[in-house]
This record gives C-alpha cells, structure tokens and sequence, in this order.
C-alpha cells in the first residue's frame, strides 16, 4: 500500500494542524510524507500505535526511507526503527539521514 492510498485529506489536515506550529515555507504545501514524518517525531505512543493501524507498518517504514534529513529525530528514529523491522522484516538504516555541511563529506 502506498502513502498516497492510505493517508486521507482529513487525517493529513488533522496531523498537520496538531505537530506543525509554523507556516510552511514557500508556496509548495507539505508533502504527506513531511507531515507523517513530524508526526512520527512528536506523537505519544497511543498516537503512534493510532498511525500504525490506520496506516499500516509498510506505509510508515516507506515515510522513515523517503525522509530528508531533520525530519525524524534520532530518539523516534530508533523507536519507530526498532518497532518497524520487527513488524515488517524490512531494513531500516540505524540513524536518520544527516545533514551534509562539508563537501569532503559527500
């Protein structure tokens, strides 16, 4: 199942009014992926668990592999990580994508 099926406009709408207290930058909207990922940073465990059965695993392991860097932060990452590859059998990495400030280090 992919994001796109599964995430509906009210619970993307309702994610998004509650985990993101800023405007978004530009005039692009959040993609469904950015909102799920700040979501999977900032939700309480009954949230979480919530967003997995709703979802489902695959959906959110898809959100962990597709996220930018600063997206989920390390402490939700090992926790979703841990709880994910467990459910799915999937390969998730051990830390969440970096950001790159020094050419030497691409």
């Amino acid at each position: 199942m992919t994001l796109a099926s599964r995430l509906t406009p009210d619970l993307a709408s309702d994610l998004e009014r509650k985990y993101f207290w800023w405007e978004p930058i530009g005039d692009q909207p959040r993609s469904d992926a950015r909102i799920l990922a700040q979501a999977m940073s900032f939700a309480t465990f009954a949230e979480g668990r919530e967003l997995e059965q709703t979802l489902g695993p695959d959906v959110l392991v898809e959100v962990m592999l597709s996220a930018a860097p600063g997206w989920i932060d390390p402490r939700s990452w090992e926790f979703w990580r841990g709880r994910l590859q467990r459910a799915t059998g999937r390969r998730i990495p051990e830390t969440p994508p970096q950001r790159v400030f020094d050419a030497e280090d691409l």
